[in-house]
């Protein structure tokens, strides 16, 4: 298989640090054309803009995830994320952005100021965003029907239902290693009422392993995996699918 883009990963998570450049040096190899990096807070966003220079098939996204909206609200974070969009012409988009209402303690109040205070950036420099969503689908979905932002909702955990919501609004769905699992039913219905030339591949590595590689660190080279389930549910030849997510995460980023 070729041409495969995974449309979002963390090689800058400390998963990596023993073998980050062995592995980017050899994903190549694999079939794997482009990567678009997505950052889970401002130290994330310094190292994933600098691996796109780096590399030339990696791409990058700047931002804070909820489960960090408090600790990078101490100081102007959206200067940051806006002065590597610009600095870096290979920062394509602000993410990944949302809300994670699933551990006890979340501050509600301060994950929607920090969402929607990105969602306002990236509509203020024109580029995407990518969206985690996670136990809060009811706030999530209404921020996003006010904001209608070009992007991505990935990880997709929602019904179908959601999923065409999402469609609706004119964005995009991406789908993980879940797709493999056993009780994958509801992202499984999902996918299939997601139009192809609205669905993206990705891995969430190193977390989200497809079958048969559950429970160990995830990478680019597996998504061949989760492609064979998509194009199978979907009725389609995988690298047919392979190449329409493809084509999808370049109109998506603009690349």
């Amino acid at each position: 298989m070729e041409g495969i883009f995974d449309t979002h990963a963390h090689y800058a998570d400390s998963a990596f640090d023993i073998d980050r450049k062995k592995l980017l040096d050899r994903l190549p190899e694999s079939g794997i054309g482009l990567v678009m990096l997505a950052s889970a807070g401002i130290s994330d966003t310094i190292e994933n803009s600098k691996l796109s220079e780096q590399y030339d098939y990696i791409y990058a996204a700047a931002g804070v995830h909820p489960e960090n909206a408090d600790d990078d609200l101490t100081f102007d974070y959206l200067d940051i994320i806006r002065d590597t969009v610009k600095k870096n012409p290979k920062v394509k988009a602000v993410g990944e952005i949302g809300l994670d209402y699933h551990y006890d303690g979340y501050d509600r109040e301060r994950q929607i100021t920090v969402f929607t205070q990105q969602l306002d950036l990236a509509g203020e420099l024109g580029i995407p965003v990518i969206v985690h969503s996670r136990d809060a689908w009811e706030d999530t979905m209404d921020i996003l029907k006010k904001y209608r932002p070009s992007g991505v909702v990935h990880c997709f955990s929602g019904s179908a239902e959601t999923a065409n919501e999402i469609v609706k609004l004119g964005m995009y769905i991406g789908f993980t290693g879940v797709l493999t699992f056993k009780n994958a039913k509801k992202a499984v219905r999902a996918l299939e009422s997601v139009p192809a030339d609205r669905l993206l591949l990705e891995t969430d590595c190193p977390y989200m392993s497809p079958v048969p590689f559950r429970g160990k660190r995830c990478d680019s080279s597996m998504i061949p995996y989760t492609a064979e389930k998509a194009a199978e549910i979907k009725g389609m030849d995988t690298q047919e699918l392979i190449h329409i997510a493809c084509e999808n995460g370049r109109r998506l980023f603009k690349i």
